[in-house]
């Protein structure tokens, strides 16, 4: 029996994304959806000196990358690079199958490395020591 493929289709912003954008879209993805976050040289884009964005864009661009990045230590994200052209690259993220006992929500776990109070459960979320 034939079984097709199912072409993976990228969601790419008209505009730049901001983190919370992106944690929006991560909480609802369904595995093997992909969101192109960033498309330039991110590593150059958020350093002052290389930058060409204003002082707010590269802040917020910086905040995107270190939340795509902790996407992906949590086992939310794969992140993928895809090369466009000299010095350019499509930064990419591939949503994971989510746990189906997760223990806490995505928000709790944003509210946990804040060191805020979840409000549900009336704990910091941080570990004891």
């Amino acid at each position: 029996m034939f079984m097709g493929t199912t072409p993976f289709i990228t969601v790419r912003a008209r505009r730049p994304l901001t983190e919370i954008e992106f944690c929006a879209w991560v909480a609802q993805a369904m595995p093997g959806d992909r969101l192109e976050y960033h498309r330039g040289f991110l590593v150059l884009d958020i350093f002052p000196m290389f930058a060409r964005l204003p002082d707010q864009q590269r802040a917020e661009l910086a905040r995107l990358g270190s939340r795509a990045f902790w996407a992906a230590e949590q086992g939310l994200v794969h992140l993928v690079q895809e090369r466009t052209g000299p010095d350019q690259f499509a930064y990419i993220a591939v949503a994971r199958p989510k746990p189906k006992a997760a223990a806490v929500s995505l928000s709790a776990l944003l509210l946990a490395e804040q060191g805020q109070p979840d409000h549900a459960t009336g704990s910091s979320g941080r570990a004891a020591a």
